[in-house]
């Protein structure tokens, strides 16, 4: 999981860097491609959420599946703004906001925590250098 989860992180910093350094059409398809994987890897996100509680009877399952539908429209709404730098910051809060309600789930083991702690970290960390390729550029 953590070398699948390390790996997850190349495409944000590798879009991210193409937004910062590639011309013209790459440099668009790096804008495309992080905003698009952000979008997939929050859904993916939320998916997990939906498979750890199947089958709970608990209030938190429920809570679970609200929080975890919420983010996704976030993220596909953040994505059809149409404006690059306000996508990559809304799917940034996304990561944030779905780490921040994952970390507070009672039922999770710490090293799945800590390990989702320093992965949305990077991703945070690949919208930062996304946001400021972008700025940079403009």
């Amino acid at each position: 999981m953590r070398a699948l989860g390390a790996l997850g992180l190349v495409p944000f910093f590798a879009a991210a860097l193409g937004v910062m350094f590639l011309d013209e059409l790459l440099h668009a398809v790096s804008q495309r491609a992080f905003l698009v994987y952000s979008l997939a890897i929050l859904c993916f996100l939320a998916g997990t959420l939906w498979g750890e509680v199947l089958g709970s009877r608990s209030g938190g399952a429920a809570a679970s599946v609200l929080v975890s539908n919420g983010v996704v429209l976030f993220a596909v709404f953040a994505t059809l703004t149409a404006q690059p730098l306000v996508a990559a910051l809304l799917l940034m809060l996304g990561h944030i906001a779905q780490f921040w309600y994952e970390a507070n789930l009672s039922w999770r083991e710490r090293w799945y925590t800590r390990m989702r702690g320093w992965l949305s970290g990077g991703a945070v960390i690949a919208h930062l250098m996304f946001l400021a390729g972008l700025i940079y550029r403009a």
